[in-house]
């Protein structure tokens, strides 16, 4: 009896040591990525007078600085070294993500990231910002696309920056309001940016409300994707950016401490990967 034990203890032992329990989990690191959405995700005006700064993306962007996921995961593994692909283009609205979908699977990206939104509510009226529902049936589609094409591809979703924090930090800066008047930059939220009336108040929180509803169903449509779709959990849009984020070329982009921010809150709620090293 006391050998029988012995041997059902070494053999309980020699599992738990060596079985599933050990096994590492998370997944393997990509070999093509590929950045989809808007201005943020080029590094708008992060480096230069309005021009596109993709080395400087929270995404993509190869400047050390920044600390993309690009080169978070190229130190993991030199098989993604030079294969950051960013499909994103300014202005581009939901409307836009089907295309770049299509550029992702036509490159056979495997790790895709998603920013997409801010577009859809700077708008010059609230009347033209993209309804809901119409958000969230564009994103269903470009999933579907991406899936259909890709079918082991991880996806990424960033949620949208909260616009009236920035309109909160920015209205004291006389640089900031001639900015946002002159440029009309998004005039659903920017507009009058030192009005304290009723009206103006009110549209603010309705715009701000759209953008929560938009977040919302980004992560709704991710977890219907399933496991292989992450979302930041709604970090960057409870991030309580200052003016230092954001570029001094027109006090609405991430600057690079803005996207070096993106690029660590986003990553910290994305996948676990597996380091090859």
């Amino acid at each position: 009896m006391i050998r029988r034990l012995g041997s059902v203890l070494a053999a309980v032992i020699l599992v738990s040591s060596t079985g599933p329990a050990q096994a590492a989990t998370g997944e393997a690191v990509p070999a093509v990525m590929a950045a989809l959405g808007d201005s943020i995700s080029t590094g708008f005006n992060a480096c230069g007078l309005y021009i596109s700064c993709t080395a400087r993306s929270w995404s993509t962007g190869d400047y050390q600085q920044v600390a993309s996921h690009y080169l978070r995961l190229s130190k993991m593994s030199g098989t993604l070294q030079k294969h950051n692909l960013n499909f994103a283009a300014p202005g581009s609205t939901s409307a836009d993500l089907l295309g770049q979908v299509r550029k992702a699977v036509e490159a056979k990206a495997d790790y895709v990231t998603i920013l997409v939104g801010a577009q859809d509510a700077c708008t010059r009226t609230e009347q033209t910002m993209t309804p809901v529902a119409t958000y969230r049936q564009r994103l269903d589609t470009a999933l579907a696309e991406l899936r259909a094409g890709l079918p082991a591809v991880r996806v990424f979703i960033a949620s949208i920056p909260d616009l009236r924090r920035l309109w909160k930090v920015g209205k004291a800066s006389a640089l900031a309001r001639t900015f946002w008047t002159v440029g009309r930059i998004c005039q659903t939220m920017l507009a009058r940016p030192d009005s304290a009336k009723q009206a103006d108040v009110q549209r603010r929180d309705r715009v701000r409300a759209r953008v929560m509803a938009y977040n919302h169903e980004a992560a709704e449509a991710c977890a219907a994707f399933g496991p292989a779709c992450h979302t930041d959990g709604g970090a960057v849009f409870s991030f309580p950016f200052t003016l230092d984020h954001v570029s001094k070329w027109d006090y609405f982009h991430p600057n690079t401490a803005g996207q070096q921010i993106v690029a660590k809150l986003t990553f910290e709620h994305g996948f676990t990967w597996l380091d090859p090293r």
